[in-house]
């Protein structure tokens, strides 16, 4: 079985926002591989060529971190079996993985993974950014599903207190 890190390496240089958009990119690589089927390689290479950091539409986009945004994105489809248990042991009772929305799907999976796997960035930090990232797809409840699963999460799989458990690293 491979070894899987649990510190990426990552742009080191750049600011939070390289992250914030890194994450949302990510989020974006996985659903479409859900829902056109882009094979893993064919969309990271894309959104790393031709979306992250691009403007779209007139809107100025911040440059992301793609060392984070291809850890995450081949992350979570590497690890998907075990997050996608975590995560439905998370969902209220009578709720399961299957029955959400794409987008929510890969912004809990990717959410996930980083509480797993990217120790140090306090995972305060990760529920906040990821709500933010479901803030930007949604306006009813699924940021508030969002910030309960992730926080349930960061509780149980950090040992912590979830949003106030934290480590000594920034976004």
């Amino acid at each position: 079985m491979a070894t899987v890190p649990t510190q990426p390496i990552s742009g080191g240089g750049l600011d939070p926002s390289a992250r914030s958009a890194a994450r949302l990119g990510a989020v974006q690589a996985l659903y479409q591989m859900d829902v056109a089927g882009t094979p893993l390689d064919d969309v990271i290479e894309e959104f790393i060529e031709h979306r992250l950091g691009r403007d779209i539409e007139g809107v100025e986009i911040n440059a992301a971190d793609a060392v984070h945004f291809e850890d995450v994105v081949r992350g979570v489809v590497r690890e998907q079996r075990e997050l996608d248990k975590q995560v439905n042991g998370a969902l209220a009772q009578g709720w399961s993985l299957a029955r959400i929305d794409s987008t929510l799907r890969a912004i809990l999976r990717c959410g996930t993974y980083e509480i797993r796997r990217c120790k140090d960035i306090p995972v305060k930090v990760v529920i906040n950014e990821y709500v933010d990232v479901a803030h930007a797809f949604f306006e009813g409840d699924e940021p508030g599903v969002a910030n309960a699963v992730l926080d349930r999460l960061g509780r149980e799989i950090r040992h912590g207190t979830g949003a106030d458990h934290g480590a000594a690293g920034q976004g």
